[in-house]
Order: structure tokens, then sequence, then C-alpha cells
């Protein structure tokens, strides 16, 4: 019987403080009087019970939301730019040993990489060249937090917020574009039918009966209507004549 009440205390004061389960997403870092002496995979694991510690680190991705920025512009806009990083732990003993908080660090970086960055670009660049502002964004990211063990997956400018007045100032000039683009073509739509009469009226010269033609063709138009009054030109007669002198030419 004391047999089985020594096993009891055993159990109970030394094994079981010693176990600590780690995740399938997680690794430990096992301390030892202050003093990193392992990492311990996923799974069930056994410590010294009152001078082991285990320190569990997610490996997984994680999502870091940049609150809006005010930033003034190259070409002195003021907007309010929100962002968003993806980052995630490659070094489980750096992230413990040489930074006190991986997400404070990164977040307050990333801020202020976003003010000084986006702050050299024009407003029209930062609208269009969003990748390239991503890109340099992710590189200052990663320089600071590689020493970390920190890998910075991924950064997204998130959300634009534009003042009122620069909203109002860039709808008319998109509207402005939009009516210089028809103007254009309907210029250029002159321009062609223009040509065409040109090229018509040339070949209407060449052949003086094609003209006479015209008419004869536009007087039974209108006629179709069956209420308008016909006025023959005063060379239609001469018109009869070269047609029939034309038709003649024709037959032989």
């Amino acid at each position: 019987m004391l047999i089985i009440y020594i096993i009891v205390f055993v159990l109970l004061s030394i094994v079981l403080p010693g176990l600590r389960v780690v995740q399938q997403y997680e690794k430990g870092v096992v301390f030892q009087f202050g003093k990193i002496v392992g990492i311990r995979e996923p799974g069930l694991n056994l410590l010294i019970p009152y001078v082991q510690k285990i320190r569990k680190v997610d490996l997984r991705t994680v999502t870091l939301p940049v609150p809006p920025q005010k930033i003034i512009t190259k070409d002195n806009v003021s907007v309010d730019i929100s962002a968003v990083a993806y980052y995630r732990i490659t070094d489980v003993t750096k992230s413990i040993v040489a930074i006190e908080s991986v997400r404070i660090a990164i977040d307050q970086i990333a801020q202020t990489s976003i003010r000084n960055i986006v702050g050299k670009f024009q407003l029209d660049e930062i609208l269009s060249e969003r990748d390239q502002i991503n890109m340099e964004i992710k590189k200052v990211l990663d320089e600071h937090t590689e020493p970390w063990g920190v890998e910075v997956v991924n950064t997204e400018i998130r959300d634009i917020e534009l003042p009122e007045s620069m909203q109002r100032a860039m709808a008319k000039q998109a509207e402005a574009e939009r009516e210089k683009r028809a103007k254009i073509i309907a210029a250029e739509g002159e321009y062609l039918s223009s040509q065409r009469l040109a090229d018509t009226a040339d070949i209407m010269m060449a052949h003086p009966i094609a003209l006479q033609l015209r008419n004869l063709q536009t007087m039974a138009e209108i006629a179709s209507e069956k209420n308008s009054t016909i006025i023959f030109p005063a060379q239609f007669m001469s018109t009869v004549s070269d047609i029939k002198e034309f038709l003649s030419l024709e037959k032989k």
C-alpha cells in the first residue's frame, strides 16, 4: 500500500507537472535556469519539473492590420492610407531572444515605413503603382525583421482615403477626359466623312454623268413621298442626251 502512495506522489509531484503538449503549428523553446537548452517538436513532451520551462512559439502566418496613416504625398496632397502585413516566424530562438514582442515591433515599423515610402510618391503614382509601393514596404520590413527570425510574407495597401475636395476634383478631371475623348472621336469621324465626300466629288467631277444619275436618284427618293413638288434642274435636259450618248458608247 505504501508503494502505491509513493507512486501516486511521484506522478503528481514530478511526472505530471513536467508534461507539456506542443501543438502541430507550434514549436517549444525549453529554458533551464534561464538558458535555452533545446527545441521541442509538436506532441507530448516531458520536462524536468521546477527546473525547465517551455515557451511555445506559433509558426503560422500572422495577419497584421496597419491602422490608417495620415501622409502628405510628394505633390502635397493629404491622404489616409491603411495597409495589412503578413509575417511568420522562421527561427523560434531568435524570435524570443532578439525581440521582446514581434507583433508590436512589426506594427510600429510598418507604420513608419508606410509614411516614409508613400511620402516619396505623387498621388497619381500611389493610385497606379501600388505593386511597386508594396514591394518597397516589404523590402524595408524584411531588412528589420530578418535578425529577429521573422519573414514578412507580403504587404498590401488596403485602402486610400482622399479628401472630399480632391475626390470632386478627380471626378471633374475624369469627366473632362471623357468629354475630350468624345470630341476627338467625333472630330475623327467628321474628318473621315469629309475625306469620303471629297473623294466622291473628285469621282463625280471626272464623270459628269454620275452627278446626273445622282440627281435622278434624289428626285426618285423625293417622289416616293407623293407629297412633294419636283423641280427639274436646268441641266436635266442635257442630262438625257448625255445618258443616251453614254449608253450608245457602252453598246459599242
